[in-house]
């Protein structure tokens, strides 16, 4: 915890201003969104079984594109 003390004519939005200010300057408010926002690592398991329907989602598409069924997706460029 950070010692910062309110001055004695001081807002109280003037403080929380500097409060911030020194928090941003320090790190603690991108340790805190970084610890918030963690993904922890997929499993062996759990990453194989993606690539397994990945490529069968695409797999699939694919052949529907192939037979008609599925109009094909004109990509824009800009």
């Amino acid at each position: 915890m950070s010692e910062i003390k309110r001055k004695r004519s001081e807002s109280f939005e003037a403080y929380m201003r500097r409060v911030k200010k020194r928090w941003q300057q320090s790190g603690k408010i991108l340790q805190a969104k970084k610890i918030r926002f963690h993904d922890r690592d997929k499993s062996k398991t759990a990453r194989k079984r993606s690539a397994i329907h990945r490529l069968t989602v695409s797999s699939k598409m694919e052949y529907l594109k192939k037979i008609g069924r599925l109009p094909e997706v004109q990509t824009r460029r800009r």
